[in-house]
């Protein structure tokens, strides 16, 4: 496991290797959740590097060594620090990196993120390596985030959407959309499928933490593998069990999915800044629940941990009851209100 860390950490100290290697083996993070941790970790330590004169103030943050980052200077690391880090990123930090058009200041949801990493990284070092006494970041809460309503596709849009597919891999496009939109799949589930997941009209699924489930193939979704699987570009051998593979002949990334996505949302007429490809994850869980299927069956299909992640779908299906409920012709209608018809008054 440490090789696939090398691929991307050889920049960080050992203390975070090794924490990276902890979270990996001893935790069961993926190595995805564990590159996410070392970018959030990175991003601290660089500010922190700042904040400490470690570097000069005009070095280009984004090039900041953090190797020499050592138990001293995390033993140094106070709440204070912290907070200053999460008004750094909450204010001055692009939210993309390598747009000039790039707004700044990151949302809540990826400050919550960055907080969660910490959260780990400095228990880890107190109560699992014994590097600090006293964990400086204990009482840290995660940024309050705003609760909204998943967006998704009507079965309308979505049929719409199925329809948009052409081209030299439309099989291929076809059949992503239509595991999507019937398995709830999240984009790293689908590029990591395999040929060997797919078994007698079930296909297993590898979800955070590697934590596997076995989802059931509808109609759609095994007509739409038995006209892709004849189309499969051969792979190279390194990804020869990929189930879906680029035009490169690799195992196809999840960039390429979410282009794609966007590409076909786009032919079909449908707004591309409101739909994206977790946005179809969205859009199977609401169908399934709106056609009946219960809480905790969803919640196992979807892969939730928990049953109140999964029940955002039961707020969308009130929703949905309560515009119905305003868009009935009578729906202001009160007492007392003066008619504007011809009806006679003794009618």
């Amino acid at each position: 496991m440490r090789y696939i860390i090398d691929e991307y950490a050889h920049d960080a100290p050992p203390l975070v290797r090794d924490f990276l290697v902890y979270m990996t083996t001893i935790r069961g993070k993926s190595p995805k959740t564990s590159f996410e941790y070392f970018l959030d970790l990175r991003l601290f330590l660089r500010f922190l590097k700042i904040q400490r004169g470690l570097v000069p103030r005009s070095a280009e943050f984004d090039e900041i060594p953090i190797r020499d980052v050592d138990a001293d200077l995390l033993r140094s690391v106070t709440l204070r620090d912290v907070y200053d880090f999460l008004t750094y990123i909450g204010e001055q930090r692009p939210t993309q990196q390598n747009s000039p058009a790039t707004e700044y200041g990151l949302s809540a949801v990826s400050r919550a993120r960055k907080v969660s990493s910490l959260r780990s990284f400095f228990k880890y070092l107190t109560d699992k390596v014994n590097v600090l006494d006293a964990n400086p970041v204990a009482g840290l809460e995660l940024p309050s985030k705003r609760k909204e309503l998943p967006r998704y596709l009507t079965a309308d849009d979505s049929m719409q959407l199925l329809e948009s597919v052409d081209g030299p891999f439309a099989e291929r496009d076809y059949c992503i959309l239509t595991l999507f939109l019937n398995c709830g799949m999240r984009v790293s589930e689908l590029t990591g499928l395999n040929l060997t997941d797919i078994q007698e009209g079930t296909i297993r699924v590898r979800g955070k933490g590697n934590k596997e489930r076995i989802l059931y193939l509808n109609e759609a979704c095994q007509d739409a593998l038995v006209r892709y699987l004849p189309t499969r570009l051969q792979p190279h051998e390194a990804d020869r069990n990929a189930l879906f593979v680029s035009r490169n002949r690799n195992r196809i990334n999840a960039q390429t999915v979410k282009w794609l996505v966007k590409k076909y949302i786009t032919a079909a007429g449908l707004d591309p800044t409101k739909y994206s490809a977790h946005k179809l994850r969205h859009t199977a869980a609401t169908l399934m629940y709106q056609n009946g299927v219960d809480i905790r069956t969803l919640q196992n299909v979807l892969g939730h941990a928990r049953v109140d992640t999964t029940m955002i779908y039961t707020h969308i299906a009130d929703q949905n009851v309560r515009d119905a409920a305003e868009r009935n012709p009578l729906a202001h209608v009160t007492r007392g209100r003066k008619r504007t018809d011809d009806t006679p008054d003794d009618a």
